[in-house]
């Protein structure tokens, strides 16, 4: 949370400096001193204010008593340029933070610890997790999740989950489906 609202303030600094009858010349690049070095940076993502994704963890209190839907949304800030579908998944793999975690919102991950590949074509998001699946036969799982979490982007209309091994039940049909490894 710390993080969040670190990155809070610097965007209302940001938007807030048009404001200011400061200049900055950003172009220009510095003369380096004498016995310092010119270090040249990777340009971080920095996220905007309008930029804001929804992400989707399992509330382990309604879980446990049963009351659906059982993923509850947290806020992220999305960096300029990046895929709003894949920030998502890292996101989710990525887990809650302390503070959600204390909230009682955690990830199932079935064994999967992220997304190794993810594309999108005709509609269909499929998604090649990595990390070993250890579903064990459980009704609700990673997949239940990653449903939730894409079921916001209209552009998807089914979802292929495919295991550390690239398998999938049904790879070939326009309908979403699972590893084996998932099924209940």
């Amino acid at each position: 949370m710390r993080n969040l609202q670190k990155t809070l303030l610097l965007v209302c600094l940001m938007l807030a400096m048009p404001a200011c009858s400061i200049t900055l010349n950003l172009t220009k690049t510095p003369t380096p001193q004498a016995g310092i070095a010119n270090l040249t940076a990777e340009p971080t993502l920095e996220p905007t204010a309008a930029q804001i994704i929804s992400v989707y963890f399992t509330d382990l209190a309604k879980f446990n008593v049963g009351t659906e839907p059982y993923e509850v949304a947290v806020s992220r800030p999305l960096p300029t340029g990046v895929d709003p579908v894949q920030a998502v998944l890292d996101a989710l793999f990525a887990g809650p933070t302390a503070e959600e975690t204390a909230q009682g919102l955690m990830l199932f991950s079935s064994g999967f610890t992220g997304v190794r590949d993810l594309t999108i074509e005709n509609g269909i998001a499929r998604i090649y997790l990595e990390g070993k699946c250890a579903n064990n036969g459980a009704a609700y799982s990673v997949a239940s999740v990653i449903h939730k979490n894409l079921e916001q982007f209209t552009e998807i209309t089914a979802i292929k989950i495919y295991d550390e091994n690239g398998e999938n039940l049904d790879p070939d049909s326009a309908q979403s489906s699972l590893p084996y490894c998932l099924e209940p």
